[in-house]
């Protein structure tokens, strides 16, 4: 795992099984409507798309949504990709459809891990951001099913200006609930999601040294998502700790910078997982892009194979270049450990290439630039 080549294979594949789903998220990468649609890859051609996943030296491979659980079919596809060998999770919208005996199906058939969201610690504002009275309370009672079943929990939250301002108690929640991972989201302005629920650059900054700071004293692990600039702060603390001055991190730094032999201490991806590069959506009707946030088709595996598209495709081959980024990107000396949100930088000026629009931070060589220009 430590040494794949994200030129070759991706870390993760999330495969969106349906657009169908109860709620209206804010957010809504997805903008999820309440029917399924009737071109969805069906089981058949499911199962032909896990075993190209399977092929790509087995990655990690995330069902959602929409809501998973709106597939009847969907503990038939896990089934099918757990037998294959793969490790398999889920991100379930949490409606009625979650219920214990979901649960304990979805367990049965091997799945290796379950994770919900909590978009904030009080009923009030997870449920004004999921856009439905009762999703707080729904959660809390499968999250007790979750225990109740000894499943291993993660727990996903956007970060927004809905809850920025409560992440400690948010931290609190998220270790009384007994979690093995929080996956932090920030958010990124496509479907639903607005420019003016995003947080600014500025809190982009504190969120992350605050989160540097919080995982050094919880038990659970923290993840982030389309916050590759994470990496930078969290390598920045370690260098500084063990007074080590570098020109131009590499991969080497990425891996030495945490607790468990990766870059944010996850034990996770060796390497800065970004758009296209270790990673790939698979859309509802087998459209692939290069994550479900960066809405630019690269091809669809009901023409052309997922392996193919992954590894050739003009994009995703451009993505994987941190040399090509635009701006102050292109010349930071943490571009290919970070690289910034891809995503985000498409959803805010049109091109995946240019600079992460939420950073703050002034590359060295740009800084000497300045410097020279003064003297």
């Amino acid at each position: 795992m430590f040494d794949r080549d994200f030129n070759e294979n991706p870390f993760i594949v999330i495969w969106e099984l349906t657009r169908a789903c109860e709620l209206h998220c804010l957010h809504c990468r997805a903008e999820a409507q309440h029917h399924r649609h009737p071109l969805e890859l069906d089981f058949e051609e499911g199962k032909k798309l896990i075993d190209s996943i399977y092929e790509m030296d087995n990655p990690l491979l995330v069902f959602t949504g929409g809501d998973p659980l709106m597939r009847p079919d969907v503990y038939d596809i896990a089934s099918y990709a757990i037998q294959k060998g793969l490790r398999v999770s889920m991100t379930p919208s949490a409606t009625p459809n979650v219920t214990k005996e979901a649960i304990k199906k979805a367990k049965d058939a091997g799945l290796s891990r379950w994770a919900f969201s909590l978009d904030g610690p009080t009923a009030e504002i997870h449920d004004h951001f999921r856009g439905t009275s009762g999703s707080f309370n729904l959660t809390m009672n499968a999250i007790e099913y979750i225990h109740e079943l000894e499943l291993p929990l993660q727990i996903n939250t956007v970060i927004s200006r809905y809850n920025v301002d409560v992440l400690e108690e948010m931290a609190e929640l998220v270790e009384k609930l007994n979690c093995v991972l929080w996956s932090v989201f920030f958010l990124v302005p496509i479907g639903r999601g607005k420019e003016k629920d995003m947080i600014t650059p500025v809190q982009h900054e504190k969120v992350f040294r605050w989160l540097n700071d919080l995982s050094k004293r919880v038990p659970f692990d923290i993840k982030t998502t389309a916050a590759q600039h994470y990496r930078r702060v969290v390598i920045t603390d370690k260098m500084q700790r063990n007074k080590d001055e570098t020109k131009s991190i590499q991969y080497k730094d990425a891996l030495q910078a945490g607790k468990t032999g990766s870059f944010d201490g996850l034990g996770r991806a060796p390497r800065g997982v970004n758009d296209g590069n270790g990673f790939v959506f698979i859309s509802h009707i087998g459209d692939v892009y290069p994550s479900g946030l960066l809405p630019v088709k690269a091809g669809n595996v009901r023409v052309t194979p997922l392996p193919e598209i992954y590894r050739h495709s003009p994009i995703f081959k451009e993505l994987r270049n941190p040399d090509s980024y635009k701006g102050k990107c292109g010349q930071c000396e943490f571009r290919y450990v970070c690289g910034g949100s891809r995503s985000r930088a498409y959803a805010l000026t049109g091109d995946y290439l240019e600079s992460e629009p939420a950073c703050v931070y002034i590359p060295k060589s740009i800084r000497g630039k300045k410097k020279a220009a003064h003297q």
